[in-house]
């Protein structure tokens, strides 16, 4: 019995506690709580006015969005601060506390800050935008994404390549656009009709004109003189989404029409000396 009334007893005492504090700081949590309900509500619709404003005028998707998100993550933080202070707790000591975390975790992933350093880079300079042609460290693709952290590119068999973007900021970056440069050469016998075969080479080109650009016009000419064959280069633009098709195809045609018009494609010819030995 008398272990029971103590457990009242200190129910009892919680209780008045509870009640204490709700009578001391019930304005102070209510307003804290209006505050956060604020302040999602602005951050969302200012976000919404400043997705507006940049889509009117045609900014890139990426840097739309990282502004989009960066206005609303400030205005979410101010309000949670404000918050935060209006139930009369000091800030100071969580500011020092998240500096020197913000320090070790900064040493911890040096690798991981350079990356977001250069997408921020890549998004305010934007050397490239989503949809361009690039080509970088060895590879190349349309690109897919640009995010903080890497950017993703796409090739013409479905692969996508992910490229953290420190590898990108301060390497030579070529942006072909919507298509990629193709050089290739044949090599034909010197008694052949030259005008006639580039010519021949010329009107193949033309006839692929749904895959290659109309802007940047197909080059066909004389590159060097081999020592069995003058070597004919051509060189176009191919969309990128099918540039190794339109290679093959391309190579397939020229072959084709210079075998119909009696173009010799020579082999390699030796002269071969045989001599012989007095006894």
């Amino acid at each position: 019995m008398e272990q029971m009334e103590q457990e009242i007893q200190s129910i009892q005492k919680v209780y008045n506690l509870l009640i204490e504090f709700f009578m001391n700081y019930s304005f102070q949590i209510i307003g804290a709580i209006i505050i956060l309900i604020l302040g999602f509500f602005i951050g969302k619709k200012v976000s919404q006015a400043v997705q507006r404003l940049c889509d009117k005028n045609n900014l890139d998707v990426t840097l739309t969005k990282f502004i989009v998100n960066t206005v609303k993550f400030a205005i979410i933080i101010g309000a949670i601060i404000i918050a935060v202070g209006k139930l009369g707790i000091t800030l100071t000591p969580f500011i020092a506390g998240i500096g020197a975390a913000s320090l070790g975790a900064g040493l911890a992933l040096q690798g991981t800050l350079s990356n977001y350093g250069a997408g921020l880079s890549i998004i305010i300079t934007r050397p490239f935008i989503v949809g361009n042609t690039i080509t970088v460290q060895d590879v190349f693709g349309v690109v897919e994404e640009i995010k903080l952290g890497y950017t993703v590119l796409l090739t013409e068999d479905g692969e996508q390549i992910t490229v953290p973007n420190k590898y990108i900021i301060g390497e030579v970056i070529v942006n072909s656009f919507d298509y990629r440069i193709v050089e290739a050469t044949i090599g034909v016998a010197y008694n052949s009709d030259m005008d006639k075969t580039i010519s021949l080479i010329l009107n193949e080109l033309n006839k692929f004109e749904e895959y290659i650009s109309k802007e940047a016009k197909p080059q066909v000419g004389i590159k060097e003189f081999g020592d069995s064959s003058v070597n004919i280069e051509y060189r176009y633009w191919a969309k990128t989404n099918n540039y190794f098709e339109t290679q093959y195809k391309v190579n397939f045609a020229i072959f084709e029409t210079l075998k119909k018009n009696s173009i010799e494609i020579p082999f390699p010819i030796r002269d071969v000396f045989i001599h012989e030995k007095k006894a």
